[in-house]
C-alpha cells in the first residue's frame, strides 16, 4: 500500500478545496470592491458628501403691514435668541439645565422645551429662549463650544409698535402649533424655530403673501453637526408689503377717543368703500403671541367681560334699534304704505293683539310724518310702518343695504348678522310660525334683528352715496386699481333715498333731532346721523309699572347698547361712519358725541374723502 501517496493526494484535494474557497472569497472580494468602488462608487460619494454636506433652510422676512401713508402696523425687529439642535446635543435635558445658569428658563420652560423636541425631527433646531438681551446672547456664546448642539443667532420677529391701536386689525403671528400641521400642507419651513404663521386679522388672512419664500444654505459640517463653512447660498425672498386702506392717525385718535369703553367705530369712504378706521376696543398687546404668551396674560384676556380678543367691528353682532328705522322707511315708501307727508299719531305706546309696544317716549311724539319720526326716533310711528309692512319686504330693503350678510371684508371670521324672514324663522326656530308682532320689533332693529359694525358703516355709506352698492375694503391697491370704478345702483328710486338722508339730517340738524348736540359746532356744513338704543333684555310691564332703572344704576351686562351712524357732509357726503358701546347707555349721549368727533376729524383733514387716494363718485357728482 502506497501510503505516502495516498497522504499526498489527500493533501493535495484539500489544498485544491482550500485554494478554490480562497479563490471564490478573494472573487467575491473583487466584486464587492469592483461594486463599491466603480459601479456604486457616485452613491457612496453621494453619502459620504450628505454627512460633511448640511442644507439648511433660511427662513424669509415677513412683509410689512402698513397703513395707506406708510406708516408701519406691523415690522420686523432684531431678536436674539438661542436654539438646541437635539441630535447634536449629548445629553439634551443636560444641556437645557446648563443654559438655565445662564439665561432664564425655569423648569415649566425646561419641559416645554423637550416636549417640543419630542415632536419635531431631532436632527431640527428647537428655540429654547427668544428675545434675549446682548448680555444673556452674550454669555451663552461664551459656553457655545462647551456645549454641542447649541445654536446662538440674531434674527428677526414680529414687532407691533401700536400694540393697542391695531391689534384687533392687524392681528398677530404665532408658531405653527400641532393641530395646525395636520391641517397645513407638508413644508419643513413650519419646524424652523423662528418661522411665525398669521394667527388672526390680517396676518392671518393675507398669511401666504406675506410670508414669502424660503432660501436654502448649503454648508460643511465637521463630525458633530457643527458648520464650518458657507458653500453656497439662495438667499429668501421677503414677503410682500400689505399696504391697507387704514389712516393710521385716524385710527389712532379713534382708539383714544373710544377709550377703555367696550365699543367698536368703523369710519369708511361712503362712495370708494376704503375703510380708514376699523377700531374695537379694548385693544391687547400682539407682542405677547411671539414668542408664547404667558398664560396668566392669556387668562385674563379670556376672562375679561369687554373681551379685548373680539374684532367687534367685523365679529361683534348687535341689534342695530332705531339705526335701522331709515331702511324700514325706504322699505315703506317703495311698498307705498304710506306717504312721506302722511302723520301717525304717538301717544307713547300701541296697543297690537293683548301686548302694548312702547315708545321711548313716555308721553309720546304726538303726529308725526316720516322726517319726523326720523329725527325724533319715534318708535310707535315705525310700529305702525311693520303692522303695514311684510317682514320679508323690510328683509329685501336690509338686503340690499348691506345688512344680513358678510362682505367679504380682508379679515378673518366676519360674522353675517341676521335680518329675520319668515323662511329663515322656519328653518332656525322651535316655533316656525312667523307673529306679526315680532314685525314690529323688527321694524325698530329690535328682536332678531343682528348687525355689525362694519354693515351699519355700509348701510350708512349706500343711504350717503344716494343708493349705490358700495362694498367695504381693506386693500389700498384694490382702490388704486380701480376695483370698480363705479358701483351699482341697489335700484331704490333717489327720492326714496333722499327722504331717509333728510330723515337723518334733521337728526342732528334740526331743532328736536336726538342727536343735536352732535352737531360739529365748527363746520358749517353739517352731518347727518341717526341715534339707536338697544335693550338687551325684555322690560317686563311689571317691570315698567314699577318705573325702569336708568342705564347707569344697572350691571354693566344689563345696560342697553349705544349706537350712532352718520356720514357727512350733508351737502356732498364724503365719509360715513357707525359706532357701538356695548352697555354703554343712550346712542345720543353715548355714541354719537364719539362718531361726532371722529367724523369731524376725517372732514377737517380732508372734506372731500380723497385722502391719499384718486376721487371716486358714485353718483357722477363734481369733486368736493
Amino acid at each position: 500500500m502506497d501510503i505516502k501517496g495516498d497522504r499526498y493526494r489527500t493533501l493535495t484535494r484539500r489544498a485544491m478545496i482550500l485554494g478554490a474557497g480562497q479563490a471564490v472569497a478573494l472573487s467575491a472580494l473583487v466584486a464587492r470592491m469592483v461594486q463599491l468602488q466603480i459601479l456604486d462608487a457616485d452613491q457612496y460619494k453621494m453619502l459620504a458628501e450628505d454627512n460633511r454636506i448640511d442644507l439648511r433652510l433660511i427662513s424669509p422676512l415677513r412683509g410689512r403691514i402698513l397703513d395707506r401713508r406708510g406708516l408701519e402696523i406691523a415690522n420686523n425687529q432684531l431678536n436674539y435668541r438661542v436654539s438646541v439642535i437635539p441630535e447634536q446635543a449629548k445629553d439634551f435635558r443636560s444641556t437645557l439645565v446648563r443654559l438655565s445658569e445662564l439665561i432664564p428658563l425655569p423648569e415649566e420652560k425646561i419641559e416645554a422645551v423637550i416636549r417640543q423636541a419630542h415632536r419635531s425631527r431631532r436632527f431640527l433646531p428647537v428655540t429654547v429662549s427668544d428675545n434675549l438681551t446682548w448680555d444673556e446672547f452674550a454669555r451663552v456664546n461664551s459656553i457655545v463650544p462647551e456645549l454641542p448642539g447649541v445654536q446662538p443667532d440674531a434674527g428677526r420677529s414680529r414687532f407691533y409698535p401700536y400694540p393697542a391701536d391695531f391689534a384687533l386689525l392687524a392681528g398677530y403671528v404665532g408658531q405653527v402649533t400641532e393641530d395646525e400641521l395636520k391641517k397645513l400642507p407638508d413644508d419643513p419651513l413650519f419646524m424652523l424655530p423662528e418661522f411665525r404663521i398669521g394667527k388672526r386679522g390680517l396676518e392671518a388672512y393675507h398669511d401666504q403673501s406675506l410670508r414669502g419664500v424660503a432660501g436654502l444654505r448649503r454648508v460643511e459640517v465637521n463630525a458633530l453637526g457643527r458648520e464650518i463653512r458657507e458653500l453656497a447660498r439662495v438667499d429668501s425672498v421677503p414677503g410682500k408689503d400689505l399696504v391697507t386702506t387704514i389712516d393710521g392717525d385716524l385710527q389712532r385718535f379713534a382708539m383714544e377717543r373710544v377709550g377703555e369703553e367696550s365699543a367698536a367705530a368703523v369710519l369708511m369712504n361712503a362712495h370708494s368703500g376704503e375703510v380708514l378706521v376699523m377700531a374695537s376696543s379694548p385693544g391687547f398687546n400682539p407682542n405677547d403671541f411671539n414668542f408664547g404668551i404667558k398664560p396668566d396674560v392669556w387668562r385674563a384676556l379670556l376672562k375679561d367681560p369687554r373681551k379685548p380678543l373680539l374684532n367687534k367691528a367685523v365679529q361683534g353682532q348687535f341689534p342695530p334699534g332705531s339705526t335701522f328705522k331709515p331702511v324700514v322707511a325706504m322699505a315703506a315708501l317703495e311698498a307705498g304704505v304710506i306717504d312721506p307727508t302722511a302723520t301717525v299719531f304717538c301717544p307713547g305706546y300701541m296697543a297690537y293683539g293683548n301686548r302694548l309696544f312702547h315708545c321711548w317716549k313716555h308721553g309720546g311724539h304726538g303726529n308725526v310724518d316720516m322726517r319726523g319720526a326720523l329725527e325724533q326716533s319715534c318708535d310707535v310711528y315705525f310700529y305702525e310702518m311693520g303692522r303695514r309692512l311684510n317682514v320679508d319686504t323690510i328683509a329685501a330693503m336690509a338686503n340690499r343695504f348691506g345688512l344680513g350678510h358678510a362682505h367679504d371684508i380682508e379679515l378673518d371670521h366676519e360674522a353675517a348678522g341676521l335680518v329675520p324672514t319668515r323662511a329663515w324663522k322656519r328653518h332656525n326656530r322651535r316655533d316656525p310660525r312667523w307673529h306679526d308682532g315680532e314685525t314690529l320689533s323688527v321694524a325698530i332693529g329690535q328682536g332678531y334683528m343682528l348687525a355689525t359694525p362694519l354693515q351699519l358703516a355700509v348701510m350708512a355709506s349706500r343711504i350717503a352715496n344716494g343708493g349705490h352698492a358700495v362694498e367695504p375694503t381693506l386693500m389700498k391697491e384694490k382702490v388704486d386699481a380701480g376695483w370698480p370704478r363705479r358701483f351699482a345702483p341697489l335700484g331704490v328710486s333717489p327720492e326714496i333715498v333722499q327722504v331717509a338722508r333728510d330723515g337723518m339730517i334733521a337728526v342732528v340738524e334740526g331743532g328736536r333731532g336726538t342727536a343735536r348736540g352732535a352737531r360739529i359746532r365748527d363746520w358749517p356744513r353739517g352731518i347727518a346721523g341717526k341715534t339707536g338704543t338697544s335693550q338687551v333684555r325684555t322690560i317686563t310691564a311689571a317691570q315698567r309699572a314699577g318705573g325702569v332703572p336708568r342705564n347707569e344704576n344697572r350691571p354693566w351686562e344689563e345696560r342697553d347698547h349705544a349706537l350712532f351712524v352718520a356720514f357727512g357732509p350733508v351737502d356732498k357726503p364724503s365719509y360715513a361712519i357707525s359706532v357701538i358701546v356695548e352697555h354703554g347707555g343712550g346712542g345720543s349721549a353715548v355714541a354719537a358725541p364719539i362718531a361726532r368727533d371722529i367724523l369731524r376729524e376725517a372732514l377737517i383733514r380732508d372734506p372731500c374723502g380723497l385722502t391719499g387716494g384718486t376721487p371716486y363718485m358714485a353718483m357722477g357728482e363734481a369733486d368736493g
